[in-house]
């Protein structure tokens, strides 16, 4: 084999399991480097791997078997307690992230590529990430796009099959799942992590539950350095602190700020197509929305636009945004402080708020009013304050 690191992580998690026993660690190993021979142009050492696998399969394990992946189940209702996600089924555009943001995901993926060299030098780390964020900021997207780059299978981790309604299941079911993430080239996502790793003090908690977060802690340590573990969580408060010390990269995914919306827009409208000052309406109007959010109000414009033929415009967007901005996060929002208040309330609102982008001519598209209309409308909203001031919330 060529003497390189890139593949020696492969090599070490293929000796730890021959010098544990583990039969399941050593093969599913090997197939994943000699795949990783093979994409690297060495497809002679990538054959004789796998003829090795095949002349040895029933040396390693009885006849009548078969090396097939089994993904655990729960042991009392068999439910199974992780999916595999089909990355080559999702299509997606390129993730957006602040510098800051792409600074901790890109030490990572270095870690994790080089870790067997890191590992050598005795200053390896977990290779474990915690994200972090209000829903709709992207973790989940975040997790397929780190299994793409890393070229491994991504496996979600179902929480909801996972916590047994018979309790002293539950930690059974954990080192269910992290045996078979052990011995399996793959990432492992725990999504709504707060769910099995909320805080041990909470009185508000069993006994039996408080338990759970401690065998969930012991086989995270168990687990080693050379597994992959992702976590996101929408509630970082509920963790306990314990939790936090296992994961050495932790990464914040807020509300993005107006340049990252404003890149977003220009990559979930397509086919449609704003001009220069309408998006810069749009980025402002779509202050405190997610990712999610802004994709989804371009989702329903396209669909107008596919059902009635023609491009939508500024004042069929508002209405659209206004409805996307309700409901949880709305306090960020402040679309959501206009609802029930009429045309002209809103053209004082955001003229207000910035004269110069929010013009008479841009507030005239965004009411589909003519501009001396909006210049009346919101004269006359400050003409009236003067008698009775304008509240703006």
């Amino acid at each position: 084999m060529r003497n390189d690191t890139h593949f020696m992580s492969e090599l070490f998690r293929i000796v730890n399991g021959a010098l544990r026993l583990d039969i399941d660690k050593v093969r599913n190993y090997t197939a994943f480097l000699a795949d990783k021979l093979e994409k690297s142009g060495d497809e002679v050492s990538a054959l004789r791997l796998r003829r090795m696998l095949e002349e040895n399969d029933l040396q390693l394990r009885p006849a009548g078997t078969t090396f097939e992946k089994t993904l655990p189940v729960d042991s009392e209702s068999r439910f199974p307690l992780v999916e595999r996600v089909n990355l080559k089924a999702i299509s997606e555009p390129p993730v957006l992230l602040s510098q800051d943001q792409w600074d901790v995901l890109n030490e990572f993926l270095s870690v994790t590529r080089s870790h067997a060299q890191v590992d050598t030098t005795r200053v390896s780390t977990s290779l474990s990430l915690l994200m972090y964020g209000p829903p709709g900021t992207g973790k989940s997207r975040l997790a397929r796009h780190i299994s793409q780059e890393l070229s491994l299978d991504l496996y979600i981790a179902r929480l909801d099959g996972l916590i047994s309604s018979f309790l002293g299941s539950t930690s059974k079911n954990i080192r269910a799942l992290f045996d078979f993430a052990s011995k399996t080239p793959c990432i492992l996502f725990l999504d709504e992590f707060d769910a099995i790793a909320k805080l041990r003090g909470d009185g508000q908690e069993l006994g039996e539950l408080k338990r759970v977060v401690n065998s969930f802690i012991q086989n995270l340590d168990t687990l080693g350095t050379q597994s992959i573990v992702i976590a996101a969580t929408n509630h970082h408060e509920l963790l306990d602190s314990a939790i936090w010390r296992r994961f050495s990269y932790r990464l914040a995914l807020d509300y993005p700020p107006a340049d990252l919306r404003q890149k977003m827009w220009k990559q979930f409208v397509r086919p449609l197509e704003f001009t220069v000052r309408e998006m810069a309406l749009l980025t402002d109007l779509s202050e405190g929305f997610t990712g999610s959010d802004i994709q989804e109000v371009c989702l329903r414009l396209q669909r107008r636009w596919l059902t009635t033929n023609k491009t939508p415009s500024l004042k069929e967007a508002l209405p659209i945004l206004q409805n996307i901005a309700m409901g949880e996060g709305e306090d960020r929002r402040f679309l959501a402080r206009l609802r029930g208040k009429d045309e002209h309330a809103i053209a004082a609102f955001l003229r207000e708020r910035d004269a110069k982008l929010y013009s008479h001519s841009a507030l005239a598209d965004l009411l589909g009013v003519s501009k001396a209309t909006a210049h009346r409308w919101v004269k006359g909203v400050k003409t009236d304050a003067r008698r009775r001031p304008f509240a703006t919330t």
